[in-house]
C-alpha cells in the first residue's frame, strides 16, 4: 500500500521518512495520513493549504483510507455522508496511552524550564486525572515532588489516595492553590479564572495542556505577570520520532486488519 503523509510538523516529517514516502500527490496514495488534530477550523487540513472538501472530493467513491486523530463530529459526518473510510487513531487505547506518555515527558521538561526550583519537594497540582493526569503524577513522583491531584469521580479519588498522592476536590481548591509551586491543567474549560489566579503565589508556574479553549485566563495571567504557558501538540515538538513511531505502529495494525 502506498502511504502519503500530510502535515509539516516534525512528527509528520519523521513519519514520511519512516514510510519512505515517494509519492508527490495524495491522490496517488492508498492511505492518506493527516495531522493531529485533523483540522482547527473545519475548512482546511491542519497545517496545510488543502481544503477538507478538496480531500473529500479526491477520496469519494475510491478504495482509499484516511487516518488522522481528533476528528470532530462535523467532519466525521461529512466522511460518512461521502462513504469515506477513515480511522481516528486517538480512539485506539494503546496509541492514546503512548501519546500521553510523550505529553507527560514534554510537560515535565517545560516545567523544569519555567521554574528556578527543583521539582523535588515542590508542591505540584494536577487538574484532571485522565490518562495524561495519571501518567504525569506517576512520572513526577519519581522526582520527589509533593503531588496534589484534582478529580471528581470516586474511583479516581480512590486511586489518587492509593497512589499516595494528595486528593483535591473542587470545593477545596481554594485551600491548596496558594501553596502550589507548579500547576498542570488538563481540563479543556476554564479552571483558573481571575478569582483563582488572585490567590496564587507570585512565582507559581502554570502549564496548560488542555485543548481549546484551554483552562486558564491567559490575559489575566499576563496582567498579573504570572508565569504561564499553553503547551499543546507536545509529542510533535519534544519527541517527534517516538511520536511518529507510535503512529506507524497503530497504522500498521489498522492496515493489517483491513487487509
Amino acid at each position: 500500500m502506498k502511504v502519503f503523509v500530510l502535515g509539516e510538523d516534525k512528527r509528520s516529517m519523521n513519519l514520511r521518512k519512516i514510510y519512505n514516502c515517494s509519492s508527490t500527490k495524495f491522490e496517488d496514495a492508498d492511505v492518506i495520513f493527516c495531522p493531529i488534530p485533523f483540522s482547527k477550523d473545519n475548512i482546511k487540513i491542519n497545517g496545510e493549504n488543502i481544503k477538507i472538501d478538496t480531500l473529500i472530493d479526491a477520496l469519494r467513491g475510491k478504495d482509499k483510507i484516511l487516518i488522522s486523530g481528533v476528528i470532530n463530529d462535523e467532519i466525521r459526518e461529512k466522511f460518512e455522508e461521502n462513504n469515506i473510510k477513515y480511522y481516528d487513531i486517538m480512539q485506539f487505547e494503546e496509541f492514546s496511552v503512548m501519546n500521553a506518555i510523550a505529553t507527560s515527558e514534554g510537560a515535565i521538561k517545560k516545567a523544569i524550564e519555567m521554574t528556578d526550583k527543583t521539582l523535588n519537594n515542590s508542591n505540584i497540582l494536577i487538574l484532571g486525572y485522565g490518562r495524561i493526569g495519571k501518567i504525569l503524577a506517576h512520572n513526577l513522583s519519581g522526582f520527589g515532588a509533593k503531588i496534589y491531584c484534582e478529580a471528581r469521580k470516586e474511583k479516581d479519588i480512590a486511586l489518587i489516595k492509593s497512589m499516595g498522592y494528595n486528593e483535591v476536590d473542587l470545593s477545596s481548591l481554594d485551600y491548596v492553590l496558594p501553596d502550589m509551586d507548579i500547576i498542570f491543567n488538563t481540563i479543556p474549560h476554564i479552571m483558573l479564572d481571575k478569582d483563582i489566579i488572585d490567590i496564587l503565589k507570585e512565582d507559581v508556574s502554570i502549564i496548560d495542556l488542555a485543548s481549546a479553549p484551554g483552562g486558564v485566563d491567559f490575559e489575566y495571567c499576563s496582567k498579573k505577570d504570572i508565569n504561564v504557558c499553553w503547551y499543546l501538540a507536545i509529542p510533535s515538538k519534544d519527541s517527534p520520532y517516538s511520536a511518529a513511531m507510535y503512529i506507524k505502529d497503530t497504522m500498521d495494525k489498522i492496515l493489517g486488519e483491513v487487509n
